[in-house]
């Protein structure tokens, strides 16, 4: 056990894993979706509250995330040059909406 700079007792290697809430933006590939996650800022000059995005790859081991889900990933060891993070769960589906057909002018 080592002691961290806040006085708490953790083993060596062994820090908490952080886990973050996103929404599915693509699915296209195999076992993996991308993930929008927004967080809001105060801007340092302006004092106004600016929304930032950043998308992560994620393993989704079943294919079961679709477009527009809410899901819950978690940190991880590197799984592929992009991805270090998995789905631990679909926090909503995504409502099915019909598409609407195109019309010709």
């Amino acid at each position: 056990m080592t002691e961290t700079a806040g006085g708490q007792a953790q083993s060596a290697g062994q820090g908490k894993r952080q886990e973050k809430v996103g929404v599915v933006t693509s699915n296209k590939m195999q076992k993996t979706v991308v993930i929008t996650v927004e967080r809001s800022v105060i801007h340092p000059l302006y004092k106004r509250v600016v929304r930032r995005s950043k998308n992560f790859l994620a393993h989704d081991e079943k294919n079961e995330c679709r477009v527009g889900d809410t899901v819950r990933i978690q940190e991880t060891r590197p799984l592929s040059r992009g991805k270090r993070w998995r789905v631990i769960e679909i926090v909503a589906k995504a409502t099915m909406v019909a598409p609407v057909p195109e019309v010709e002018v």
